[in-house]
């Protein structure tokens, strides 16, 4: 199941992010498939209830150190991080950047990591849209400079204890560019995301587009048990 592989490249013109980041960049770099590994812990069951409650779009902004019970399941956030790895199309090119957040949930040693994509706003350079190598007719195309907003979320169990509490995205290098897998590998040693078995196992990401000569103004690209893809955002 391939997913945040949009078919319309954007570049980002505008971000207007919470905490201040003034431009961010966000994207599931090379991670491409949803886990099979059983992931059938109580902390995971529990983080996974919270987003039916709350919503995807809420989970993906949310405080969520404030969201469990903290006389049993400790939280650290991380962030937020200017990133660096551009959001890359089913057809292949970047499109849209954003900013990330990592909370780290430890229930008696059992780890789960969220990472939030938080709103950003971004604008299309003409090409096939998100949903034509997907959900739309593959001629289904977007016009340049149509403005949006983006938001999502990964929740990766870890299969390994957290090894560094270092606050930067990545342990020991302040400068270094921010991805998930520079995160992930730094904080949990033995992790080689992304590949098992510190892999994301549920996912979704919201685009929105109004108006504008628009067909269709919003896409999804989500795994299976969030609804999988639905819609786009096209011009023709």
């Amino acid at each position: 199941m391939t997913f945040r592989r949009l078919s319309f490249a954007i570049f980002l013109v505008v971000l207007s992010l919470a905490f201040g980041v003034s431009r961010a960049a966000g994207a599931p770099e090379a991670q491409n498939t949803v886990s099979s590994v059983s992931t059938a812990t109580q902390l995971l069951s529990n983080i996974l209830s919270i987003v039916n409650t709350i919503g995807d779009d809420n989970f993906a902004t949310a405080d969520l150190t404030t969201l469990l019970d903290p006389s049993s399941t400790s939280a650290q956030h991380y962030g937020p991080f200017a990133g660096s790895s551009g959001d890359s199309g089913t057809c292949g090119p970047d499109w849209a950047m954003d900013t990330r957040h990592f909370t780290v949930f430890n229930r008696a040693g059992s780890l789960v990591v969220v990472e939030q994509f938080k709103d950003g706003s971004f604008t299309t350079i003409p090409g096939p849209s998100p949903g034509a190598c997907d959900t739309s007719p593959p001629t289904s195309t977007v016009a340049g400079g149509v403005t949006g907003g983006l938001r999502g979320y990964f929740i990766i169990p870890i299969a390994f204890g957290q090894s560094s509490t270092d606050p930067n995205c990545v342990s020991g290098m302040p400068l270094a560019p921010c991805t998930t897998a520079g995160f992930i590998n730094s904080h949990f040693a033995g992790c080689t995301y992304p590949g098992p078995p510190c892999e994301v196992t549920t996912f979704l990401f919201t685009y929105a587009a109004a108006d504008q000569g628009l067909i269709e103004h919003a896409w999804k690209n989500a795994s299976p048990d969030r609804g999988g893809n639905n819609g786009d955002i096209r011009s023709t």
